[in-house]
Formats: C-alpha cells, sequence, structure tokens
C-alpha cells in the first residue's frame, strides 16, 4: 500500500483547487479520478470560454438548506482571490454582463494554471482510477482497480449527478451516506423546463426564438433571455429560475418587461390608428410570437378599434404569461446538482465530516448550489481552499 497525508476523490474544481493549497502546506497529496482527463466539466464551463468566478459575489446568490453555511468559505477565498491566481499566471479575461468574468482565450487556460500549481506542489494525480472500496480505522485504506492507498486525510470532490455523459455519477453521495452523513433532497439544477402537453402543442414551433425576459417563480425574478426550445423553455433567465421551482409550481414571465403596453397601444392609438395590433406588437417581440399570442387569447384587429377594457386585457397577455411545466430536461443538461450532502454534518470552517474525523466533502456534492453566472465554479475554489488548509 501506498501512503498519502491526504487522498482527494475526483479532479475536478474544488479537488485541483483543494490538492494545489494542501500540496502548498507541505502535505503529500494524491488525486484520484474515474475520468480519462482531469477538470472535464471546467473545459465545457461558459461555452468553452470559462466563467471562472463572478466580481458581484454574495452568499444570497447561493441556495442550501442552511443559507449561511457558504459564508465563511467565501470570505476566506472571495472572487479576488481567484482573480488574483488567474492574474498570477497571465492570462487574460474579460467581464461580461452581471459581473460575470471569462477567459479571452478558452477553459484549457484555467485547467492548466490549476494544473500548474499542483505540480509545483508535488501534488500526484491518478486518472483513470475506480475506486472498490473505502475502509475507515486509523487512517482510510481506499482500494482502487490498480492499488490501495492509505491516506490521514480523505477528500470527496466528486461533484453531482449533473451531466453524466462527462463521467458525473453519485458516488459522493454513496461514500457520505457509507460514513453516516444525511443527504438533501437531489434535483437537477440550472436546467431548461418543459412544457405541459397542451403548451408544447401551442409553442414547440417557435423553437430557436430568443427574448429578454423577466422570469418569476417562487418570490424570485430574473431578468434575463429565454430561448423556446422544441421541448420548453430555456436561457439564462430559465435556468436560474429551474433553482427555484419545484413540481407542480407556476412560472411566469413578462415578455415585454421595459414596455408599458398598455400606454404604448394608446399612443398607437394616436399615431398609428389603422395598424393591426399584432403587427405592431411584432415589432416590439417578433411578428411570430406577437401573431401566436394573439391567436390563443385574443383577437387581432387595427389598433384604434379597442377599448380600454381590451387594451388592459392584451397588455396581460404579454406582460403576465403563466406557465406550469411538466418538469425538467434533467440532469443529462443541467449544469448543477441541486442538494446533496447536508451542511449540518460538516463543519463550515474546515468542511470536515462533523461524525468522521479525517473525511472532508467540497464543491458541488455538498448542499450548496449557485447561480448561474461563475458562482458554482467560485464556490468549488473557495470549499476547496477551505478544506485544503486543514487536511
Amino acid at each position: 500500500m501506498k501512503n498519502y497525508d491526504v487522498v482527494i476523490i475526483g479532479a475536478g474544481a474544488a479537488g485541483l483547487m483543494c490538492a494545489m493549497t494542501a500540496g502548498q502546506r507541505g502535505r503529500k497529496v494524491l488525486i484520484l479520478d474515474h475520468a480519462e482527463r482531469a477538470g472535464k466539466k471546467i473545459l465545457i464551463s461558459g461555452g468553452g470560454s470559462c466563467n471562472f468566478t463572478n466580481l458581484y459575489l454574495d452568499s444570497d446568490h447561493y441556495i442550501s438548506a442552511n443559507p449561511h453555511f457558504c459564508k465563511s468559505a467565501l470570505s476566506r477565498f472571495s472572487q479576488h482571490d481567484f482573480i488574483s491566481l488567474v492574474e498570477k499566471h497571465n492570462v487574460s479575461f474579460q467581464q461580461r454582463q452581471l459581473g460575470q468574468l471569462f477567459c479571452n482565450g478558452n477553459s484549457v487556460e484555467i485547467l492548466d494554471l490549476l494544473l500548474e500549481e499542483c505540480r509545483i506542489s508535488g501534488v500526484k494525480i491518478l486518472n483513470r482510477c475506480t475506486i472498490k472500496k473505502i475502509e475507515e480505522g486509523n487512517c482510510f485504506t481506499i482500494m482502487t482497480n490498480s492499488e490501495n492507498y492509505i491516506a490521514k486525510s480523505l477528500v470527496i470532490a466528486t461533484g453531482g449527478l449533473s451531466m453524466p455523459t462527462i463521467g458525473a455519477t453519485g458516488f459522493g453521495y454513496e461514500i457520505a451516506e457509507q460514513f453516516g452523513l444525511n443527504i438533501q433532497s437531489r434535483e437537477p439544477g440550472l436546467v431548461p423546463l418543459t412544457f405541459s402537453k397542451d403548451d408544447l402543442k401551442n409553442f414547440s414551433d417557435l423553437s430557436g426564438i430568443s427574448i429578454d425576459a423577466d422570469v418569476f417563480c417562487n418570490g424570485q425574478s430574473f431578468r434575463e433571455a429565454l430561448l423556446f426550445t422544441h421541448r420548453g423553455v430555456s436561457g439564462p433567465a430559465v435556468l436560474q429560475i429551474s433553482n427555484y421551482w419545484q413540481p407542480g409550481d407556476e412560472v411566469i414571465i413578462n415578455l415585454l418587461p421595459d414596455i408599458n403596453l398598455t400606454e404604448t397601444i394608446k399612443q398607437w392609438q394616436k399615431q398609428r390608428p389603422k395598424m393591426e395590433l399584432k403587427n405592431l406588437i411584432g415589432e416590439l417581440l417578433t411578428r411570430r410570437l406577437a401573431h401566436r399570442w394573439l391567436e390563443l387569447w385574443y383577437h387581432n384587429k387595427p389598433v384604434n378599434q379597442y377599448n380600454e377594457k381590451e387594451i388592459n386585457e392584451v397588455a396581460d397577455i404579454f406582460h403576465v404569461w403563466r406557465i406550469r411545466p411538466s418538469g425538467t430536461e434533467g440532469y443529462k443538461v443541467a449544469e448543477v446538482t441541486r442538494g446533496g450532502v447536508d451542511t449540518d454534518d460538516l463543519s463550515s470552517k474546515t468542511f470536515e465530516a462533523r461524525k468522521t474525523k479525517g473525511l472532508y466533502f467540497i464543491g458541488e456534492v455538498v448542499d450548496v448550489t449557485g447561480w448561474l453566472g461563475g458562482y458554482n465554479l467560485q464556490w468549488a475554489w473557495s470549499s476547496g481552499y477551505c478544506a485544503g488548509q486543514f487536511v
């Protein structure tokens, strides 16, 4: 058997950050991962440009059964700390909307800097490694398809269930259950929503249309792009609201968030009285959307023929579109897993399991889920760094 101070299972964002941090403290670190290469989810982040953090980091941008759990880690390793690391490696980046930071190049640059820091710190990474069994004694014994390893500290950084096509599994939750930790209910997060049967019939042919919209559910709202798909709705606004949606919930969408349609129609009555309403609204949205909405819920005629009651009713169908999604597109396309290892069973300072000395859980496997826009990678950096200080 080979001995290490720390064995980390999972060579993703959290695992690599934990490894380099522990290595910098002089710890002898081994990362084990079943994939053929490290950091596969990092590589597809941000459409390949890696949305590696967000300038407007706040604990309110995270969901957890314990909303306070993330605060300690985010304060001890902030977005500015990771930006400093990026600048140290001369990776050029840009700020996009809502404080999102992306590489000017591609995601490989972020993965490379993590791998380089691990190399400098003496971290060993073993890919294509399958964990057969984990036993606890004075140390942890990790039995694999190749060799067995002994470690004083064992870190679980296996991620969640999202994106199984790149290797995601529920292995981290199985380890948590083996050691008696509670698991909060898991659901696909940051995921497209699917239409009900009737809505699918009415809207599936609008696939490909993208508009700016306000999307509301359960007291939360997001103003970003909404995209119609063959099966439902997607786009940043919908992915964001999916973290707050539960089966059976209604989602309300304002298709014209910057416009008071009631007042606009009244202006049209004075300025363009003979124009048909569907064509005028089509100038604000798209012709296909405007025509479909009026076909389904109202009647189209020249704008000067609408009375005040009708104007208010027309405005309502565009400002308050109500849908009750049938579900989500699932883990296959979900960006994250909502839920996970119960934070009540972990130290918010060290990420060590309260019931098992030397066992740590970090990253997506933990019940902390961030908004779209770099927040989940920042959680990986922060939780990985903090655990790396104590393993």
